[in-house]
């Protein structure tokens, strides 16, 4: 494929729709109907629903959704050389480079959660990403050696990529020439947000928005109550139900280590790879789901929350005072652990 973010999210850790828009008979006839729209984008899927829409309307509407997110792909892919984040990552030049307003916003909100975590959330570990096998560049067919990790842990680190706003003009502005900035880790939760706006800027107030694992929600549904949103259990054998929130209007987004992963000379390999070892995490916490005011933030949090590992991650969710819903492999079962922020958006799910 050559789009970007299958790998963060959506294979990471689906989160899917329940069927939250069953209503009586009477209500039926009354209520306006949701519309359902669905499509492909940045190696993953999308799907909106709308509340009130005719058929008319909602050919256009998709149109524009493609569109937008067909352009947020070029702005983020690491599977284009022509998109911005690609000529920025291609570019030798240590100058300030000239970046979109989103561009910079993206890097500023995944700079700030990386600091928070102590760098487990690092948009630089590219390097180490396609060392192992989950960005462009191929699966290795033999396990990096030591040598392999330092050198591309070498190429990383928060501390070398920096946001400037200078006179109304945004830049990003890397302190080695060879950084690579991987945005994979965020770009769904941007797209989600994005979608979001759209809908807004078309006058639509009741809305379910995803791309790949990362949701945003406003008004209610076609049964007049809120948009409901299943968190899948951690296994990647079945789709079912481990927890259900109302989102309320807010982004929510999930990041695992069960569905992206390879077996590489005998051992199973997750995408999900801590910046301090360079390798793919090995620690019991399976899934990590946050509930932010925007996708863009939760999407950040979790991954780097996933990548510090169950105890560490509470401690930060502590101290930040996140909404956050943990799953942990205990055995041969599974425990969860909920943030007090959490359990307002929790309908079901708790131990």
């Amino acid at each position: 494929m050559d789009m970007i973010f299958l790998r963060a999210s959506f294979l990471a850790a689906l989160l899917f729709l329940t069927a939250c828009d069953t209503s009586t008979p009477a209500a039926t006839q009354t209520a306006p109907a949701a519309t359902v729209l669905e499509g492909k984008t940045m190696g993953t899927f999308w799907r909106v629903s709308v509340i009130g829409i005719d058929s008319a309307r909602a050919g256009e509407l998709r149109g524009k959704i493609q569109n937008q997110l067909d352009a947020d792909d070029r702005l983020l892919s690491t599977y284009k050389n022509d998109s911005a984040l690609m000529r920025f990552n291609l570019s030798n030049s240590t100058s300030p480079w000239p970046v979109s307003e989103a561009m910079a916003d993206i890097v500023t909100e995944a700079l700030h959660v990386g600091y928070k975590t102590n760098g487990a959330m690092d948009v630089t570990v590219g390097p180490l990403v396609n060392l192992w096998g989950f960005g462009p560049d191929k699966q290795p067919v033999t396990t990096p050696d030591q040598a392999q990790i330092d050198n591309a842990r070498a190429r990383t680190g928060l501390q070398h990529l920096t946001v400037i706003n200078q006179y109304g003009q945004q830049y990003l502005q890397k302190d080695i020439p060879d950084l690579f900035v991987d945005l994979s880790t965020v770009g769904e939760g941007y797209a989600a947000d994005h979608l979001a706006a759209l809908m807004t800027q078309e006058g639509i107030a009741r809305y379910l928005v995803s791309v790949g694992g990362a949701l945003v929600s406003r008004g209610m549904n076609a049964s007049d109550t809120p948009w409901r949103v299943a968190i899948q259990k951690p296994t990647d054998t079945q789709n079912a139900v481990q927890a259900i929130v109302d989102i309320n209007g807010h982004g929510i987004s999930t990041s695992g280590s069960y569905r992206n992963y390879y077996e590489l000379d005998g051992k199973r390999l997750s995408h999900v790879i801590d910046p301090q070892t360079g390798r793919p995490i090995e620690h019991n916490l399976v899934s990590v789901t946050v509930i932010a005011p925007t996708a863009l933030e939760a999407d950040a949090w979790d991954t780097g929350l996933m990548v510090l590992g169950p105890e560490k991650a509470k401690e930060v969710v502590r101290q930040e005072g996140l909404a956050v819903y943990m799953i942990v492999k205990e055995g041969e079962g599974f425990k969860t652990w909920t943030s007090p922020q959490f359990d307002s958006f929790l309908v079901s799910g708790r131990n």
